[in-house]
């Protein structure tokens, strides 16, 4: 395997979000990584619901907020808010939407090879 370095200025794929932000995308070493740009007014069920077909978010997302905040609402009813210089684990099963008046963006390496994927 050689060593790669790719950068979010000229992405490998864009993904727009229905209206509200994309996800820009790189490959490296057989892994997906994203920088999603939520801007304010974004939620998982009006602006990535329709692309995915779930209902509620079935990606496992393990990241960093560069800026923003989120808040996350869990299928089993926990919530948790996330902001900048946060490190998150989110499970499956969930929805989300940014809070503020900032757009929320986040570098997430989880298992997302197929988020926000037309």
């Amino acid at each position: 395997m050689a060593a790669e370095s790719k950068n979010f200025a000229s992405p490998d794929e864009t993904r727009p979000f229905e209206g509200k932000g994309q996800a820009k995308a790189v490959e490296l070493a057989g892994h997906t990584v994203l920088e999603g740009t939520f801007e304010p007014g974004w939620k998982w069920s009006e602006n990535v619901k329709p692309i995915a077909g779930t209902d509620s978010c079935q990606a496992s997302h393990f990241g960093y907020v560069l800026s923003g905040s989120m808040h996350v609402y869990m299928d089993d009813g926990s919530e948790m808010e996330i902001t900048a210089g946060d490190v998150v684990a989110i499970p499956p099963g969930h929805d989300a939407e940014v809070s503020g008046s900032e757009a929320c963006v986040m570098v997430d390496f989880g298992e997302i090879g197929n988020y926000a994927k037309a």
